[in-house]
């Protein structure tokens, strides 16, 4: 399936695009589902408050559908992308039997990551965007400057993780290039040459999250900025019920879960275009560059 092609993120969507496709439905049912939670909740809210029961019952039917949409979607996706991962492996396996078995092996497991990509990342990208989307929909429903102050969020996270991109790309060539020599450093039997090169996997790694700790407490900054004025808008500002300020709480977090979501989703594929470069550079020669793709 994968014979002749590169091997990237694309041809994996060309080479099964039924299967992956129908996991993608399943999980977007599903982020629509739990989108619609906390507005149900707060009309239950208001309705128990009136002694009035039938919100709570559509909330429980919400609740029993998402629950058995979740478990068959697990169910499935499991058996699909074990598939595509020993498709993945033999391709890699074949095309790569010129390299040296240390940085082939290290490379099988860096393959992986484009699959579980597909299978783990995908979906927390849909979850996002769908809790984005929907989330600035009902902030505009209730004023629409909740969604300005949203969107500019947003914009700021985004322009916050490009300041970051280089760098990851970076780092995380280096910390590929030496996981490469694993085996053959494991090969001399000897404990100086293994220490130094678990100290140097170490370096890398600290590297990587001490960049993450930063980034992700800018763009932390920012969203907390973003809960603080809806709040106050919403208590002080707006007519509303207490349901009403709920559900914007609530869809006000949601929003910051989903602005989450694209500096992680985009940090991946920072590290996976290292990798795709990395997996498709057949050359026995050791000696990498970790220049940005053209």
């Amino acid at each position: 399936m994968l014979d002749n092609r590169e091997l990237t993120i694309s041809t994996l969507l060309k080479a099964f695009p039924w299967r992956v496709s129908f996991t993608w439905v399943m999980t977007l049912g599903e982020n629509d589902l739990m989108a619609l939670i906390p507005l149900f909740n707060g009309f239950a809210k208001d309705g128990l408050m009136s002694n009035y029961f039938k919100a709570l019952i559509h909330l429980g039917l919400l609740f029993a559908v998402l629950v058995g949409l979740a478990v068959l979607r697990r169910i499935y996706d499991t058996r699909v992308y074990s598939m595509i991962r020993v498709e993945f492996g033999k391709a890699q396996t074949q095309r790569g039997s010129a390299l040296p078995v240390s940085r082939l092996n290290a490379q099988i497991g860096m393959g992986r990551e484009l699959v579980e990509f597909l299978e783990e990342t995908l979906p927390m990208v849909m979850t996002g965007l769908t809790q984005l989307i929907i989330s600035v929909i009902i902030l505009f429903a209730f004023s629409p400057l909740l969604a300005v102050a949203a969107g500019l969020a947003a914009i700021g996270s985004l322009a916050i993780y490009s300041l970051f991109h280089h760098r990851f790309y970076r780092l995380n060539g280096d910390l590929n290039q030496q996981m490469e020599k694993q085996v053959n450093v494991l090969n001399q039997r000897s404990l100086r040459p293994a220490i130094s090169h678990f100290l140097r996997l170490r370096r890398a790694e600290i590297r990587i999250s001490d960049s993450e700790a930063i980034l992700y407490g800018l763009i932390f900054v920012l969203l907390l900025a973003l809960i603080l004025f809806n709040i106050w808008y919403a208590t002080t500002a707006l007519v509303a019920t207490t349901g009403a300020i709920f559900s914007i709480i609530s869809y006000s977090w949601d929003f910051v879960d989903g602005t989450i979501a694209l500096p992680a989703t985009l940090q991946h594929w920072t590290r996976l275009s290292e990798i795709m470069k990395r997996i498709n550079t057949l050359e026995t020669n050791a000696d990498q560059t970790n220049s940005m793709p053209t």
